[in-house]
């Protein structure tokens, strides 16, 4: 018995040391396809900027981004975006819990009613008949007001009415939500950004010439840009700011607005190359 569990042992190591010794065979997988299409478009890229004898390494920014704030503390019950979404100007965002403020507009209706109550009586007092009221005097109407509580009532409604428009929060400007800073249900905090929006439709390339060569860059020059993700697009753009400081380096900043694509983003790099005439 003890001959054959032996047996069974040893044909057993023999099978295991046989495939470990067996060479693996190299899987056939789409590996050299992924890895060769980085290498395609930088070889792209670099013909572009060999051709045109000059380059600068840049960075696609952002004219304006805009931060969206609640303007009172209450809940978030709706929240229609999210990250990267493109948005409207006007286009409602997000929502607030209106419970409590139309609870407190129910109640400075009735105080409202009350105070216009009182109004009349004054005057009715004063010797005014109800139809004869409104032919009052001015300043006796305005006095009966003061005494009545009427313009506080009244006042106080109408701050309650407009608090109420703020619980539909809608985008300032059009463009895509860059931060997201709160989520659904949390509480709104005025003063505290709720979500930021960049706008995509003004962009500008921000990148560094030497100083010799600043006088081929004056404000209004169109220049090629390329982004690092989409190297086959060439973008225009022209010079619109140019710094007064030359940096240690020898180096001066420049700006150049950009037109608006779909495939151009805040923070890409990018390689901006001069216009061949």
């Amino acid at each position: 018995m003890n001959r054959y569990l032996a047996l069974i042992v040893l044909i057993g190591l023999t099978a295991c040391q046989s495939r470990s010794s067996a060479p693996e065979e190299t899987p056939v997988t789409s590996l050299g396809q992924a890895e060769a299409a980085p290498a395609a478009q930088n070889q792209s890229l670099q013909r572009v900027i060999e051709a045109d004898g000059f380059s600068s390494k840049g960075t696609i920014e952002t004219v304006t981004e805009v931060p969206v704030y609640a303007r009172i503390s209450e809940q978030i019950v709706e929240l229609d975006i999210e990250l990267g979404q493109r948005v409207k100007k006007g286009q409602v965002v997000a929502r607030l819990n209106q419970a409590v403020l139309k609870d407190r507009i129910d109640r400075n209706k009735a105080e409202l009613e009350k105070a216009q109550f009182q109004y009349q009586a004054i005057l009715m007092g004063q010797g005014y008949k109800r139809g004869e009221i409104e032919s009052a005097p001015e300043e006796i109407k305005r006095q009966a007001r003061v005494n009545s509580g009427y313009n506080i009532a009244q006042a106080s409604l109408q701050q309650l009415e407009h608090e109420l428009t703020y619980c539909t929060i809608t985008a300032p400007i059009s463009g895509a939500v860059s931060r997201l800073e709160t989520t659904l249900y949390s509480a709104a905090t005025p003063g505290v950004p709720l979500f930021y929006i960049v706008d995509t439709e003004h962009l500008k390339v921000c990148f560094d010439v030497l100083e010799n060569e600043l006088h081929k860059f004056p404000a209004g020059t169109s220049i090629q840009v390329i982004s690092v993700a989409y190297p086959t697009e060439v973008h225009e753009a022209t010079v619109s700011a140019i710094s007064p400081v030359v940096e240690k380096n020898g180096m001066v900043h420049l700006e150049a607005t950009l037109q608006p694509h779909p495939h151009l983003m805040p923070g890409m790099t990018a390689i901006v190359t001069q216009i061949r005439k």
